[in-house]
């Protein structure tokens, strides 16, 4: 099977997600402190929900695929064809009532990624990408509101490009927090950022989309899991953009990521970071 013939089963993933998130945005929501000591690391009920919907339906769909999830770990992660699964990135936005998160559902063959989306199911976006090409599908320009009871929403798609960024003097750069890089990285993401035109903290895979869709030049970042990039790296490859670990290497085991729209850019960045 190619990436091509999942993307319709990745959308019903989406959708079963979408539905068990929704009901828990911006509710009295309680969160769960998963790291015990360490910085807040927030789980919910809701990222709990909607994991178990999308192992369920994969489970019982394609019972020889694995399954790499944030909530409930690995189920035979060596298979052929193995799911990613972050429910909610960016749980902290979430339960802070922002729309800056969203889900990610990834698919690596062989290792490799071929396949991944991001769903934003508040704003009704999906970013889509399998590496070579990736697209953008949301509410028509003329219909952003949501429709009545009963009605169908109109819909717009859009191919995604990363737009050219030639210096770092030129480039917009974005991270979660500079807290969350690790201690003994911290000083090489700040070398990035002075040299950046502008940089812009929070967004999650938000910001990696945002890349994808040419309004961002770089994201750095440190401390991912695969479940975190897998899903991104075909969107942004499939743009025209590039991901890789800060030494240059393949990125789908997550680390010291960074993300680019234009390869100059990159390769400054790789640079500076002590690639």
């Amino acid at each position: 099977m190619t990436a091509v013939d999942f993307e319709s089963f990745v959308d019903h993933l989406a959708d079963v997600s979408g539905e068990a998130i929704l009901p828990f945005f911006r509710t009295a929501l309680t969160a769960e402190d998963k790291a015990h000591g360490g910085p807040f690391d927030p789980v919910t009920e809701a990222d709990r929900a909607a994991e178990t919907a999308m192992r369920r339906l994969i489970e019982s769909t394609f019972p020889d695929h694995g399954i790499v999830g944030e909530e409930f770990g690995a189920h035979r992660e060596n298979a052929e064809y193995v799911w990613a699964l972050d429910p909610i990135d960016g749980t902290k936005s979430f339960i802070c009532g922002l729309p800056l998160w969203g889900t990610l559902i990834g698919l690596t063959h062989r290792g490799v990624p071929c396949y991944g989306l991001m769903h934003q199911p508040f704003t009704r976006e999906r970013f889509s990408g399998d590496c070579e090409a990736a697209f953008w599908r949301g509410p028509a320009r003329h219909n952003v509101h949501a429709p009545a009871r009963g009605a169908s929403p109109s819909c717009d798609k859009r191919r995604l490009k990363v737009r050219e960024c030639a210096s770092l003097a030129d480039a917009t750069v974005m991270t979660t927090s500079p807290l969350l890089i690790a201690d003994d990285l911290r000083d090489a993401f700040h070398r990035v950022e002075r040299q950046a035109r502008l940089s812009r903290y929070g967004g999650d895979c938000y910001a990696y989309c945002a890349l994808a869709a040419g309004h961002v030049d770089l994201v750095i970042e440190t401390g991912l899991n695969p479940y975190d990039i897998v899903a991104l790296i075909p969107i942004i490859e499939g743009a025209g953009g590039i991901v890789t670990s800060w030494s240059g290497a393949a990125a789908a085991q997550g680390g010291a990521i960074v993300a680019a729209g234009d390869r100059r850019a990159h390769a400054a960045a790789v640079k500076l970071l002590g690639g």
